[in-house]
């Protein structure tokens, strides 16, 4: 078994040592030099799961890995043939989401959307945060699909795979530009992020939130401001994010906290203080997720914990195998946003009381759909009288 089966595996060597694994990790030529990925969240670029052939960095004595450049942002135009993608889950509360990007410069070590840069014959890891690809016609595609004589109106998600608000969107605009198309024919939508960019578009979200046609959710993994650096280096601080969420709350938009992911031995004796800082701010309900580990994501993740907290790694893997069936993830519905078992167990309930005693999740009202006007505009044919 060669060194890249076994972190993929996670059989590092006999008796498991963590001391042995970061050895071998460190020495298998996966592992990407600290000055070319600094400020970024993985530090492996392991080849996508559907290619042929596998790539490790080397020294071949002519101090060629020297002369490599930093890992840079790159944004390429994606052209999908249509905006809103569907699924039928019974794990989430909607059944169709729009992505305005591919990949995320966030770079969230945890994220669960890493593996579909496979798709792209591109890594989920360093890829994943620094090959970007940003869809500019999804509004036009939008307004189109919205027009459409059997369009069956449903709240549309935003945000549920990669960040909208990442930085790229500052230059971009996809976002608010989909905002647009959506106030203007009244149709409700969810967003989720951990940008305090967001704050933005209050301007197009307040009047929206006013009908009744907009709800945000801030994501505050953690209000350890050094964790959150190391696990999601280009994110918002915890601090702005919950700033944002006071001003999106006092601008009359609803609001809430989503505690994601929770991590075992490592923030999830911050559930409390999160809900009681969300509140505070404004938060009206609050929802959590159990961390998910698919795919790619469980040896970037482990590489991850072995590089910052070498002494809590063999722990928090334990705990997180045992609410999920002895595996590193059970992606089975019911069961890969909550986890099992009793230490799952006790996370639902801890997060239950707290949310009871602070008044959250008490009611929340539903976005309404009878406003909606199909949208007649670029991008829509006419239909003939």
């Amino acid at each position: 078994m060669n060194d890249l089966s076994q972190l993929k595996q996670g059989v590092y060597a006999p008796g498991n040592s963590v001391d042995v694994a970061e050895a071998l990790v460190a020495g298998s030529g996966i592992r990407i030099d600290v000055d070319r990925r600094r400020g970024r969240g993985a530090a492996l670029n392991i080849s996508g799961r559907f290619e042929q052939k596998t790539r490790e960095v080397f020294d071949d004595g002519w101090q060629t890995l020297e002369e490599l450049p930093p890992f840079k942002t790159e944004v390429q135009i994606e052209k999908p043939k249509t905006a809103i993608t569907r699924n039928d889950s019974p794990d989430i509360s909607f059944d169709r989401s729009i992505n305005p990007y591919r990949g995320c410069e966030h770079g969230c070590i945890y994220c669960f959307a890493r593996p579909t840069h496979a798709y792209m014959g591109l890594s989920a890891g360093l890829d994943f945060e620094v090959k970007l690809f940003a869809k500019p016609d999804a509004p036009r595609l939008l307004e189109r699909e919205l027009a459409k004589p059997d369009y069956k109106l449903r709240p549309i998600a935003i945000g549920t795979n990669t960040d909208p608000y990442q930085p790229i969107e500052k230059e971009w605009r996809i976002m608010r530009q989909i905002l647009d198309v959506l106030k203007e024919a009244n149709h409700p939508v969810m967003i989720v992020t951990k940008s305090a960019m967001v704050t933005r578009d209050i301007d197009l979200l307040a009047p929206m939130a006013e009908k009744g046609l907009a709800r945000v959710g801030i994501s505050v993994t953690t209000l350890d401001r050094k964790l959150a650096r190391s696990m999601e280096p280009r994110a918002s601080t915890p601090t702005k994010r919950l700033e944002a969420l006071r001003a999106i709350s006092e601008a009359g938009i609803p609001a809430g906290v989503l505690v994601a992911p929770i991590i075992p031995a490592l923030n999830d004796h911050e559930i409390e203080r999160v809900l009681d800082s969300a509140k505070s701010a404004g938060a009206s309900d609050a929802s959590y997720v159990l961390l998910r580990l698919p795919l790619e994501v469980s040896p970037l993740f482990r590489d991850w914990l072995l590089r910052n907290y070498p002494d809590r790694y063999r722990h928090v893997m334990s705990l997180i195998r045992s609410m999920r069936g002895g595996k590193d993830y059970d992606a089975e519905f019911g069961k890969r946003m909550k986890g099992s078992g009793p230490y799952a167990w006790q996370i639902g309930r801890r997060f239950e009381l707290a949310a009871k005693r602070l008044g959250l999740n008490l009611t929340r009202r539903q976005l309404r759909s009878d406003l909606f006007v199909p949208p007649l505009g670029m991008g829509v044919q006419l239909s003939l009288l």
